[in-house]
Formats: C-alpha cells, structure tokens, sequence
C-alpha cells in the first residue's frame, strides 16, 4: 500500500466516523502520526482527497452491485436492496458521493460506469429505467438517513411499492405501458 493509499484509508475511516466535518488534513495526520503539512507531499489538497474517496466509494458499490446480481433472483430489487444496504453502512461517503456534482472529469475512468453496468444489465439497457431506479433508491435512502421517515412507517414495505412501481411500468415498442 503507497503512503497516498494510506492517507485515503485513514481519511475514509475519519469520514465514516466523525462525518465531513471530522474530515481535516490535521485529523488525517494526527491519525498517521505525521504533521499536516507532510500529507500534500502525497495529496494535493482536501479537494484531491475527496474525489479520492469518491472514487473509492464507486468501487465499493460495484463490488456490492456485482454480488448482488450474482446471487439471482429479481436483479432490480436486488440491487435496490444492496445499494440501501451500502448507503445506511457508509452514510458519511454516500453523503459526500450523492451531496454535490459529481466531479466525473476528475474521477478515475471507468470508476462511475463501473457500478451502472450491472443496473443497466437488469434493465435490459434502458437508461430511463435505470435513472428512475437510482433516483427511487436515491431518494429513499436520503430520506433515511436523514430520519425524515414517522417513527412508525414501513419503509420496508414503501420500498417494495416503490419498486414493483418501476417493474410493472414497462413500456412496450408502441409507447403503450403495461
């Protein structure tokens, strides 16, 4: 592992516990057991550092996407379930991933599309779908998070709606739905 690796390592298990605001380059020294100003030697500044995390959040959830379209079944709820299931785990990198633009320019290539490929597969291509799938799990899980939800919802039971909602909206060559 270089010492970069090391810093986003250390810099994502900050971010996991104590939030953005944990997030400073003296926490991730002081972690390291070095002086801030020694971590631009690997890290240009915070900015590098979060598309960093970025990045590595997109490999995590393809790992998590492929998993779950490997284990069978409904793809699409499966991949609703993982990416819930991803996002409440690691709430502080989702923010960070979903809060702002995304800097595509300046991600490694291939990190993004890396995680839609297996989306894309379980909907057979269809873009539009695919959107309106992440948009549905997007919102719920920000509301999630968020405690947005009454105390005594069954958000189990709104995602299931949800996506049987997107299933049965399939759009047929003559633009009539079924």
């Amino acid at each position: 592992m270089t010492r970069r690796d090391e810093i986003v390592q250390v810099a994502g298990d900050l971010l996991e516990r104590h939030g953005s605001e944990g997030l400073t380059m003296r926490a991730i020294a002081a972690e390291l057991g070095i002086r801030a100003p020694s971590l631009y030697k690997h890290i240009a500044d915070k900015r590098e550092l979060e598309i960093a995390l970025i990045a590595d959040g997109f490999v995590q959830l393809a790992e998590v996407f492929e998993k779950a379209v490997a284990d069978g079944g409904d793809r699409v709820a499966g991949l609703a379930g993982a990416y819930r299931e991803w996002a409440l785990d690691h709430p502080h990198l989702y923010r960070l991933m979903t809060d702002q633009p995304l800097p595509r320019d300046e991600l490694p290539p291939g990190a993004e599309q890396r995680a839609l490929v297996p989306l894309l597969e379980a909907v057979a291509g269809d873009r539009d779908r695919a959107r309106a799938v992440w948009a549905f799990a997007h919102g719920m899980v920000t509301l999630e998070i968020a405690n947005r939800f009454p105390p005594d919802a069954d958000i189990a039971a709104a995602w299931r709606v949800g996506l049987e909602g997107i299933a049965s909206s399939t759009t047929h060559p003559e633009g009539e739905t079924s």
